[in-house]
């Protein structure tokens, strides 16, 4: 009813409700992107209250991006069955009541099942999937813009939420600082449960840029069952552009999720920098990629998606080489949240770009969930990998430099994929600006 009013006064005012649904999954994804990156915060607070090691802690986070991405391709399968807006408000409930729990833990086994399974599958039904899902569904123009618009949300999820949390880790304790992203989303699920509909014909409604005149039917429903994600990663597995894409998602996953978002304040701790200028640097690496990632969104309707991928994996592995020589002054964490945050999700887009265009419309969001599953578990292996590192070695310099040089190998692996692969427009044409 809530909807259905909206879109109508939209409407009289020449607005799409598409755009609705732009700002329901960014709002979204900023609330559980603040949930998955508020634990990375709480690594020293929480091993001086229980005594749990770096690596113990690490463990317990590692499977929550695994998680966080194996629901990817199951996530397009439940929101085809049971309707975007059932699945949202599941997931953000998930989160909401995962986070207010761990402020009653005291048990290691209850780390890994609140921040590391609930906390992982809530946060996969919410991920990247839903951002390739809106842009499919809702809009026939714009879609790299939109896909940029929504994965950005990651961004700004840390650019809001972890100086605050760090703040009040500092002052008041690791507990109070979870009362913020509990509120963001318990606030979602019912925004989300009001206004999210699951497709434009439920409003009467075509997708934003459709051509005039096209008829407001609804699409045929998906004949799904348990399989059909492995059906369709069979299908997707015999595509030389998929394992190209896996692969180079996964060394993204590793060099940025698992690595920085996990352990960057513990990193800066290391080197005598507080948890609240460490956030801070963050939140300013979540700005530039705020900037970086609707950029590479607009990018990527109109250039070679291969040679942006290229640039970004490029850039990234440079800035993470030097990190370790930035002595962790201002000067030198500035210059590296620029550089290393212009594309910390900038590769999305592009990623979702090719993948739609070698495995068409109906496929896509299934195949980019495989695809997202890698790039979670390159962030589950630097997770736990790196906490490895730092308590074996002392030190995150090994685990700073082997990211750099994969990241380099992504940007060259990106060429293995060529016109001939099936890839349908490798270069988005701009001799046909897009309408709506």
């Amino acid at each position: 009813m809530f909807a259905q009013a909206l879109s109508g006064w939209l409407q009289r005012r020449g607005l799409h409700y598409s755009w609705v649904m732009v700002g329901l999954t960014f709002l979204t994804g900023l609330s559980s992107a603040a949930a998955l990156g508020l634990p990375g915060a709480l690594l020293q607070p929480l091993s001086q209250e229980f005594g749990w090691d770096v690596e113990q802690i690490s463990s317990a986070l590692a499977l929550r991006f695994a998680l966080f991405g194996l629901m990817g391709p199951f996530a397009a399968i439940l929101m085809e069955r049971f309707g975007l807006r059932n699945v949202v408000v599941s997931a953000l409930t998930l989160v909401a009541v995962g986070m207010a729990l761990a402020t009653r833990m005291n048990q290691f086994w209850q780390l890994v099942l609140l921040w590391g399974v609930m906390l992982g599958v809530g946060s996969g039904l919410t991920a990247l999937v839903l951002s390739a899902v809106i842009s499919n569904r809702w809009f026939d123009s714009h879609r790299g813009l939109v896909v940029g618009i929504l994965t950005a949300s990651s961004a700004t999820g840390q650019l809001i939420f972890l100086p605050v949390g760090a703040w009040l880790i500092q002052h008041f304790g690791w507990r109070l600082a979870v009362l913020p992203v509990f509120i963001a989303c318990a606030v979602m699920a019912v925004a989300v449960s009001l206004l999210m509909r699951n497709r434009p014909a439920d409003l009467g409604l075509t997708p934003y840029g459709a051509a005039p005149g096209s008829a407001v039917t609804a699409a045929p429903a998906m004949r799904i069952t348990l399989t059909t994600p492995f059906r369709i990663l069979a299908e997707a597995a015999r595509s030389r552009v998929f394992w190209v894409l896996a692969a180079t998602f996964f060394i993204c996953g590793l060099s940025t999720n698992g690595l920085i978002q996990t352990h960057f304040i513990s990193l800066c701790g290391d080197a005598g920098l507080g948890p609240v200028p460490a956030a801070s640097v963050l939140a300013m690496m979540g700005a530039f990629d705020l900037v970086g990632t609707v950029a590479s969104g607009w990018l990527s309707d109109r250039y070679d998606n291969r040679k942006l991928l290229f640039m970004y994996y490029g850039l990234r592995g440079l800035s993470l080489l030097w990190l370790p020589y930035s002595e962790f002054t201002l000067y030198g964490l500035s210059v590296f949240a620029m550089f290393y945050g212009l594309d910390w999700i900038a590769t999305v887009p592009p990623t979702v770009r090719l993948a739609g265009a070698t495995f068409g419309k109906e496929k896509a969001g299934m195949v980019f969930g495989w695809i997202f599953a890698a790039h979670q578990l390159g962030a589950a292996v630097a997770a736990y990998g790196a906490g490895h590192i730092r308590t074996l070695l002392l030190t995150y310099n090994p685990a700073l430099f082997a990211a750099g040089a994969a990241c380099l190998l992504a940007a060259a692996l990106i060429w293995l994929i060529r016109t001939q692969d099936g890839v349908r427009s490798i270069i988005p044409t701009r001799a046909q600006p897009s309408k709506g």
